[in-house]
């Protein structure tokens, strides 16, 4: 005679105790791979600006060399190893003595280094110049012969970025 109504169409509360953890147990295992995913990335921007830069360098030290073969320019006493002044003369361009018939740029912008945000009057880049150790942390200021992170942060594999 009475119909008995069925009204169990809800959640319990321990079915929403049990979803709740799962999902706290799935954000924590997420938030950790999210950010070794945004470290990693700016790990390989390092990398690739590094590269860049140097790649850079070597193709201005290889026409400098031939523009010295060539007779275009003078080696000079100051300048012995054929590295650019600074990391800017790549940008501005240099013109090697006509050997190109401009001034050849190597570089659009320089690259950033994501791990040490640049301050105003400090450099974007650490230096050595071709005459200063390998390993050397100040710059002899000759020329830019190589660059270095100047960021004291250490990468996921365990090594400095500055030793990069």
């Amino acid at each position: 005679m009475f119909k008995h109504l069925d009204n169990n169409r809800g959640l319990s509360l321990i079915e929403l105790v049990v979803t709740m953890v799962i999902l706290g147990i799935l954000t924590s295992m997420i938030i950790p791979s999210a950010r070794m995913t945004s470290i990693r990335l700016k790990e390989l921007e390092l990398k690739q600006n590094l590269r860049e830069i140097r790649t850079a360098l070597d193709e201005y030290k290889k026409y400098y060399d031939k523009a010295v073969e060539e007779k275009k320019i003078i080696p000079s006493l100051n300048k012995p190893a054929g590295y650019p002044e600074t990391l800017q003369v790549l940008v501005d361009g240099y013109d090697f003595g006509g050997l190109v018939g401009y001034k050849k740029k190597f570089l659009r912008r320089i690259p950033s280094d994501p791990f040490h945000p640049v301050k105003e009057g400090e450099p974007a880049w650490g230096m050595r110049s071709y005459e200063d150790e390998p390993d050397s942390s100040s710059w002899g200021g000759q020329d830019v012969f190589d660059v270095y992170s100047l960021s004291d942060g250490t990468a996921l594999d365990g090594t400095k970025y500055k030793d990069w």
